[in-house]
């Protein structure tokens, strides 16, 4: 069902707004696009649905994953309240709609010891001196190394590489800018590409076909090393590493809200999900630095 026009328009504003307002990224927008238009096939004009209407969409998505119905619920519910405060509509029809706490997964986990057999081999590889080696070795370093998300990393520009300084300016997710420190490793190792990257382009890691490496790619890049190095490729993603960073920077002592500055994350609830592995080590630190320690050990 295409919709009419006034609830297209009504769409395409929404959407605007999320973009320009709150910075929402182009996927996203996509995302929420697909869901309106999904409501919009059962429910008709979506700018029109009363609250009986929503609830029985609440029955349609009984079958659907707890993250999609909340993520769909969402979309809707930002939506009506968009209606109301442009005064397209004088009632808010949203809270009929399923609500569901979705607990997000945590990310899964490389130890020391399979970071080190991916590294140890993909430097082997590249110790050869092939350009395609290369390439993947400054892939893998900058996920590991930087904590860059996997859509920053392919379409990192080269201007983005400033010549004498550590770091790299990195545009996120809605347009926020960071800049994210690069080891020595990783720097070493984005050097040894840039040496042998094919001339032409504005991005550091280009496509033969133009343009930049696809997420799609690296991800198939990722885990043909994962396979090689004897691990379960299964295990192994542009995220996975991402995770990696964070997780063995907490190890390391790294605080809270510098980890939140390097990932990029708005919200530093994003950032806490990190932390779950960490408890240990949290409580260890309570136990030896609280100021109160020395007095309960003089009471013992």
């Amino acid at each position: 069902m295409a919709g009419t026009r006034g609830e297209q328009e009504a769409v395409t504003a929404f959407l605007a707004m999320l973009s320009a307002e709150r910075g929402a990224a182009a996927n996203t927008l996509a995302a929420y696009r697909r869901d309106l238009a999904g409501a919009a096939q059962v429910l008709g004009d979506l700018a029109l649905a009363d609250r009986g209407a929503l609830a029985r969409l609440g029955e349609v998505w009984a079958d659907l994953a707890p993250a999609s119905l909340a993520r769909k619920a969402s979309a809707l519910r930002q939506f009506y309240a968009f209606l109301v405060e442009e005064g397209l509509r004088e009632d808010d029809p949203g809270d009929a709609l399923p609500r569901v706490r979705a607990r997000r997964p945590l990310p899964r986990l490389l130890d020391h010891g399979e970071i080190g057999a991916l590294f140890s081999l993909a430097e082997a590889d590249a110790a050869e001196g092939d350009p395609a080696a290369l390439r993947l070795l400054a892939l893998v370093e900058l996920l590991y190394g930087s904590g860059l998300r996997a859509t920053e990393l392919v379409s990192l520009p080269l201007v983005a590489v400033p010549r004498d300084a550590p770091f790299l300016a990195i545009t996120g997710k809605g347009g926020q800018q960071r800049l994210v420190p690069v080891g020595e490793r990783a720097g070493a190792a984005l050097r040894d590409w840039l040496r042998v990257r094919p001339a032409g382009g504005r991005y550091v890691f280009p496509s033969p076909r133009g343009g930049h490496l696809t997420r799609v790619r690296l991800f198939q890049l990722l885990r043909d090393l994962a396979l090689r190095a004897g691990l379960d490729p299964e295990k192994v993603s542009p995220h996975v590493l991402r995770h990696a960073f964070a997780t063995h920077l907490l190890e390391g002592g790294a605080d809270l809200r510098v980890l939140q500055t390097l990932l990029g994350h708005a919200d530093i609830a994003t950032t806490q999900i990190y932390t779950h592995v960490d408890g240990a080590r949290l409580v260890s630190l309570v136990n030896q630095r609280h100021p109160l320690r020395e007095s309960n050990e003089g009471q013992g």
